[in-house]
């Protein structure tokens, strides 16, 4: 099986403007945004990537940058792989692009997108059941090749937006669409899944800290630990 480590992009002025960016363009990150993933690529330095895989938009594509070069790799050193990769890409939000989102939280579609969010289509734009289904899928696409190509210790990126991390981490974890809001995924932030022909087993949520070596000689288990296990050794 192979490990994706999911990140989601550091932080822009959007985010701190509370305005739902989705997928204008020119949306960069910010100062604290760029330190956010020097630091996130720094911890990811030390782990042996086979590939990157990013949203094509800007700000996903600025924090794989510092993920690639925190890899400190020489003129003809041989890296990970990257890939620009639409499946990844933010929520076509429609309408609601652009727009603050005080303003949104008082239209009714609000209301579902917290609780019912599998029954939310954004209006002009994409529904969330087909966003889930199209990042999910892509994930496990890219997450198949590359086990295939380097083996089963296989560890990869994939940078995204909060709301496709959050998705796809439910999916992982066998939860309901529904549910979905009950994750959080802040900026720059790792969250860790590996897949196997059974299950998908989530290692890690949310993460702004801690070592990650740990990944360059942990040998992929088929069957979880009953008890618990020993913890990463």
């Amino acid at each position: 099986m192979g490990t994706v480590i999911l990140v989601r992009h550091g932080r822009t002025s959007a985010n701190t403007a509370g305005i739902l960016a989705g997928r204008a363009v020119g949306v960069r990150l910010d100062k604290t945004g760029r330190d956010q993933s020097a630091l996130m690529g720094e911890r990811l330095a030390v782990v042996p990537l086979v590939g990157v895989v990013s949203s094509p938009l800007e700000r996903c594509r600025q924090t794989a940058r510092f993920i690639l070069d925190a890899h400190h790799l020489g003129p003809h050193a041989a890296g990970p792989s990257t890939a620009l990769e639409k499946g990844l890409t933010e929520c076509d939000y429609g309408q609601w692009q652009g727009r603050n989102l005080t303003e949104l939280a008082k239209e009714d579609l609000w209301s579902m997108v917290q609780s019912h969010p599998s029954a939310v289509t954004f209006p002009g734009g994409e529904s969330m059941a087909a966003m889930q289904a199209r990042s999910v899928s892509a994930i496990r696409r890219h997450d198949a090749a590359f086990e295939l190509q380097h083996g089963s210790g296989a560890v990869w990126v994939a940078v995204s937006h909060g709301d496709i991390i959050k998705s796809i981490l439910a999916d992982a974890l066998g939860m309901h669409l529904d549910l979905f809001q009950r994750i959080s995924v802040g900026p720059a932030s790792v969250s860790i899944v590996r897949y196997g022909a059974g299950r998908p087993n989530v290692i890690a949520t949310n993460t702004d800290s801690g070592d990650l070596s740990w990944l360059r000689a942990t040998v992929p288990a088929h069957d979880a630990p009953v008890g618990g296990g020993a913890g990463n050794l």
